[in-house]
């Protein structure tokens, strides 16, 4: 995620002044330090504050702010979401645990900065990714097993339809994504006794690695009585699409998609189920994906979204 410096705040700037006196100022020791601001790209607008001299940062998502192409929604509503959330999934795993909340600076949610590489630069550099992945895959089994709650599987169909509407595809693309959707539907894969609380997010960004552990960032769209296998087929779709962009071919992240899935099986059954009902879920997750795109690459993503949801047994 790129980020680029855009302001120096000083004493006396409001936001400054509130991070200060009410949610680090117990850790600083000059309280008239400069804060440097760095903007980072994002479907908000989202900042870290830097304090001078001090070895310390915070990160702050303006839900008021929306960058992207989601722009009808309650600001007030997603903090309180995305706060909620990051308090639930820190109980089990690494986040960026929330500091704060203020509805008045444009509902700012101020969460730590994690510093580090992402996931998305050990892809991007194929250096020690099979251990990333495994770490990963072991930090979203402690999420989905300690999360338990009842299964919606009319929501996940729900999204699905909710995803195909936004690319406005052709009437007969469109149908044959519905034809598949009903088999699947009526198949007993994605059928289960419970359900979980999942990232749901599970893009190479939301995920950094410092001191050898991952944090998982951004809980704004988590849900919960989710299918499991959701986020790991959102995230072998985001290897796919990114070995097909940048490493020579979609193909060259069977491996590691393998690995990934081996190491959050339980054991042989875990794992042919969850590579069962993988296609689905690695099917919204390539329609995410073109939804990104304008180009010919968008024809791609929907052609192989179209031919995982083939893939039911």
């Amino acid at each position: 995620m790129g980020y680029r410096h855009v302001n120096t705040l000083s004493f006396g700037d409001p936001f400054r002044d509130w991070l200060v006196e009410e949610v680090v100022g117990h850790c600083l020791r000059n309280k008239k330090c400069l804060v440097d601001v760095f903007k980072y790209d994002s479907s908000h607008t989202v900042c870290r504050y830097q304090f001078r001299g001090e070895h310390l940062s915070v990160m702050a998502k303006f839900f008021s702010e929306p960058t992207g192409r989601m722009r009808d929604y309650n600001p007030y509503k997603g903090m309180m979401t995305e706060y909620r959330n990051l308090k639930k999934a820190a109980l089990t795993i690494n986040v960026a645990k929330p500091l704060a909340i203020n509805e008045r600076f444009n509902c700012a949610l101020v969460t730590e900065h994690i510093p580090g590489k992402s996931l998305s630069w050990y892809i991007k550099h194929e250096k020690g990714l099979y251990g990333r992945l495994t770490s990963v895959g072991h930090m979203l089994k402690r999420l989905h097993e300690n999360t338990q709650s009842s299964y919606n599987k009319e929501n996940e169909f729900r999204n699905f339809h909710e995803v195909l509407n936004h690319l406005e595809l052709k009437h007969d693309t469109r149908e044959h994504f519905n034809k598949f959707l009903g088999e699947w539907w009526y198949s007993s894969w994605l059928d289960r006794a419970h359900g979980c609380m999942i990232h749901r997010d599970a893009t190479p960004s939301n995920y950094v690695f410092w001191k050898d552990k991952p944090y998982a960032l951004d809980f704004e769209s988590s849900w919960s009585q989710a299918h499991p296998v959701r986020d790991l087929g959102i995230l072998s779709a985001e290897l796919k699409n990114e070995f097909e962009l940048h490493k020579g071919g979609g193909w060259r992240a069977e491996p590691y998609i393998g690995k990934f899935l081996r190491e959050y099986s339980k054991d042989e059954k875990d794992f042919f189920r969850i590579t069962g009902v993988l296609p689905f879920f690695m099917s919204i997750g390539l329609l995410r994906s073109a939804w990104l795109h304008q180009s010919s690459y968008r024809n791609y993503l929907i052609k192989e979204a179209l031919e995982c949801l083939k893939a039911i047994n």
